[in-house]
């Protein structure tokens, strides 16, 4: 009886349905570490997989390949579900790949930290390159849900600590699939229309993975190219996000941006008498110097001193304190007119500036507010505060 030849095509396509049609290697998951890794143009991923004694060729197409959050690297312990078959054409078996994780690491933390040194080493959290915050901005532009605590606290806080804040809300999801679309949206707003000093970007505390949103890479690179300071505030003071290293400023909790962006009222105030104090001191101390300096020449033995000698110290001393009025004068003037804007500036946020304008405050007799109707009743006593005086009423 003649024995069958077969052809090699033959061979390899009989060896790779026996591949595929057992189940074990049909469904299998295998740990093992990277090596030779390429990723292709195409989007596809080519490596091997090792293990102490032994490798294995692998290969993940662009379709799977697209789900892994992390980038891989020879070297990296991973975690594979997969299918073992045949390569026709080679006669060489390897791993169709499904799905990759790190082994020992979760996969949300390593793209983390990924991303973390990527844009470290481009330079993207610079100290150096951060923008200033400003002193009293007119308006604050906040990017936040527009439900919640946290928009409520930032309201809350801000008009405590300072009178007639201007605050503007940009709605945006700050947790799922559309956290950086909406955010970078904002920014992208907030930017085209130059209508705020400053940027807050606001989220309440979470989990890891309910803040990932904030790890964008896009959302990353729009913070830093904004042309407006930014403060990041996402989560609680032991929660990093990547927006906080690239913000501008980082801030440990909504409220605390608030606070950054917002001083309190009367700390202005003390701190402009505190330098108007400051300078008259330093002004006086500045005259009796150099009247004891004129002293100690009227005291010092000048007969044996030729006339000219004396005559030429007449001369620097005049000099000098022609030099000193005028130094003082300026600074006077300079520190003057600080002070002044300073003033103005308060003074146009001044509750008493708005009765002028013919508005009134109306308090009960204990000097509480009244805010609305329902916090009077019928026959209270109460007190109108006008620019001129009081005046007493009764509810009718």
């Amino acid at each position: 009886m003649e024995t069958k030849v077969y052809k090699v095509s033959e061979v390899n396509k009989y060896i790779k349905m026996v591949f595929d049609k057992d189940t074990f290697l049909n469904d299998i998951r295998i740990r093992g570490e990277i090596t030779n890794f390429k990723a292709h143009y195409t989007g596809h991923f080519y490596f091997t997989l090792k293990d102490e004694t032994s490798t294995i060729k692998c290969v993940m197409f662009k379709g799977f390949a697209s789900t892994v959050k992390f980038r891989p690297a020879d070297g990296m312990k991973v975690v594979i579900d997969g299918q073992v078959s045949v390569f026709e054409r080679d006669g060489a078996y390897q791993i169709y790949c499904k799905s990759m994780s790190p082994e020992g690491l979760g996969e949300l933390y390593l793209a983390y930290e990924q991303l973390k040194q990527k844009l470290s080493k481009e330079g993207l959290f610079d100290t150096n390159l951060k923008k200033k915050i400003p002193f009293l901005p007119k308006r604050v532009g906040v990017i936040t849900s527009k439900t919640g605590a946290v928009v409520r606290d930032i309201i809350n806080v801000t008009t405590r600590r300072y009178p007639n804040v201007d605050l503007l809300i940009y709605p945006a999801a700050v947790q799922g699939v559309n956290v950086s679309s909406t955010v970078i949206a904002g920014l992208d707003t907030f930017n085209k229309l130059n209508n705020v000093d400053v940027i807050i970007i606001a989220r309440g505390g979470g989990s890891f993975e309910d803040l990932f949103g904030f790890n964008d890479e896009a959302l990353a690179r729009k913070i830093f190219a904004s042309q407006i300071p930014v403060i990041s505030a996402v989560g609680h003071e032991t929660d990093f996000t990547i927006c906080d290293f690239v913000a501008d400023l980082r801030a440990p909790t909504p409220s605390a941006a608030a606070e950054l962006v917002y001083p309190q009222y009367s700390d202005i105030v003390k701190r402009i008498m505190m330098d108007k104090n400051r300078i008259i001191v330093a002004t006086n101390n500045y005259f009796e110097r150099k009247k004891e300096y004129v002293k100690r020449l009227k005291a010092a033995k000048l007969e044996k001193v030729p006339l000219d000698m004396i005559n030429r110290y007449r001369l620097t001393i005049d000099s000098l304190m022609r030099q000193s009025h005028n130094v003082i004068n300026l600074q006077l003037e300079k520190y003057k007119s600080k002070s002044m804007q300073a003033i103005a500036k308060i003074d146009t946020l001044s509750p008493l500036k708005t009765l002028t304008r013919g508005y009134s405050v109306t308090e009960t007799m204990d000097g509480k507010v009244v805010k609305s109707v329902n916090d009077i009743n019928q026959s209270d006593k109460l007190n109108v505060i006008l620019t001129d005086g009081k005046i007493k009423v009764v509810v009718e």
